[in-house]
């Protein structure tokens, strides 16, 4: 277990790792509540990196403000699923964008409301699960998420089909994941991560439980083509995949990402789509 962690392993008395499937109800569960206990360190240690009015897609450093996947923002209506504490929606919104930001934990959200208020940029929070959305069919222009939900849910063709439902024809798309290819190595940012250990192929979740075997976090794992086939199944074009190379410079390590990994294999999928008009 990481110190990264510690205090939500301990608040939720994590015993152990399990290779077991783990439904949707027991997903959803889990990560809300290993959320709600990891908020306050993720911030203490990711805050000042993914600031609080800044849109950064991944832990290489990529900000929409130069690569600019979702196009011109002014006047859309954009939805940022997995928002945590939003500081990619109230980037937006400083851009004249109209935002709303989703996540399933209460802790995250408490940490986007105090963000709200020390930036004077106020966008609408909304507490749901992403293969729930509780938005009207056609609400949005746009949807986004930067590492937010998609790993953490146990179907992720509803949630394809949920932003699918809730765009408009023609809406974008864009996400990024952690590299699918990242699941065979384990999760070390040092040279024990460089050595194969499980099957790409291995679609079992990552499952970590309490004394009495209840899941307190879980995460899922797709291989690329599974996410094109569950974007191509809900309307869903692929544009553009995109995986970063690590900066030249960048030293930052963030949990398994390092230069020492990065420099030899992607950490980040950032996969562009667009809805059938």
């Amino acid at each position: 277990m990481s110190n990264q962690h510690a205090s939500a392993e301990q608040a939720l008395g994590t015993a152990g790792i399990v290779k077991r499937g783990a439904d949707a109800a027991e997903s959803r569960l889990a990560n809300r509540v290993w959320w709600d206990a990891d908020a306050d360190d993720y911030h203490e240690t990711h805050g000042d990196f993914l600031g609080a009015a800044d849109f950064v897609w991944c832990p290489e450093g990529l900000r929409e403000d130069e690569t600019h996947f979702l196009g011109e923002v002014a006047g859309r209506n954009i939805l940022e699923v997995g928002c945590g504490s939003a500081p990619c929606a109230r980037w937006l919104k400083a851009n004249k964008a109209n935002v709303t930001a989703l996540d399933i934990s209460a802790g995250m959200l408490r940490h986007a409301r105090e963000h709200n208020d020390s930036t004077g940029i106020q966008v609408p929070l909304v507490q749901a699960s992403a293969d729930q959305l509780p938005f009207a069919d056609g609400s949005f222009d746009a949807a986004c998420s930067a590492f937010g939900a998609v790993p953490f849910v146990a179907d992720v063709q509803e949630v394809f089909s949920e932003i699918a439902r809730v765009l408009k024809p023609g809406g974008d798309w864009v996400f990024a994941v952690n590299h699918p290819m990242r699941w065979i190595f384990p999760d070390d940012p040092g040279p024990l991560g460089l050595t194969v250990t499980q099957s790409y192929f291995d679609r079992t979740p990552y499952v970590e439980v309490d004394g009495e075997g209840h899941a307190v976090y879980v995460e899922h794992h797709r291989t690329l083509g599974d996410y094109v086939r569950a974007l191509t199944n809900t309307g869903f074009t692929l544009e553009d995949l995109v995986e970063p190379e690590w900066p030249q410079g960048h030293t930052r390590i963030w949990g398994q990402w390092s230069p020492l990994r990065g420099k030899l294999f992607p950490g980040t999928a950032i996969f562009r789509t667009r809805l059938a008009s």
